[in-house]
């Protein structure tokens, strides 16, 4: 990651100086692509609905795989192991969610014509 240091010097002069430091000079570091992140927080602020929708639809599925996975680890140790073990319940999310919505027999059938 990526961080941009800026030193602002003539804080003694400033007159908001009691509200922001103590020292003799600021320091403000940005990310590289803090840019991004402002733009977000402008559009949530145009739409402060929009948070509240994204948690209902994605918060659900991450409580179900949490709630599989159970709530306090994974199986598998490693970074090197997590990130497929993840993956492996996400397909089966992915797939239970597919066998709801079109049935057995469908899902099946649309498997066949995929691997054809």
């Amino acid at each position: 990651m990526v961080l941009h240091t800026y030193a602002r010097y003539g804080c003694s002069d400033c007159p908001m100086k009691a509200q922001c430091t103590p020292a003799s000079f600021r320091r403000i570091r940005r990310w590289e692509h803090e840019d991004v992140l402002d733009v977000m927080q402008q559009r949530l602020d145009r739409n402060p609905n929009a948070m509240k929708i994204r948690r209902r639809t994605v918060e659900h599925v991450f409580g179900t795989l949490k709630y599989w996975m159970g709530s306090t680890h994974f199986l598998m140790k490693t970074l090197k192991h997590v990130p497929t073990e993840v993956s492996l319940h996400v397909l089966a999310y992915n797939l239970k969610r597919l066998m709801s919505l079109l049935g057995i027999a469908e899902t099946m059938k649309a498997m066949r014509f995929a691997r054809a």
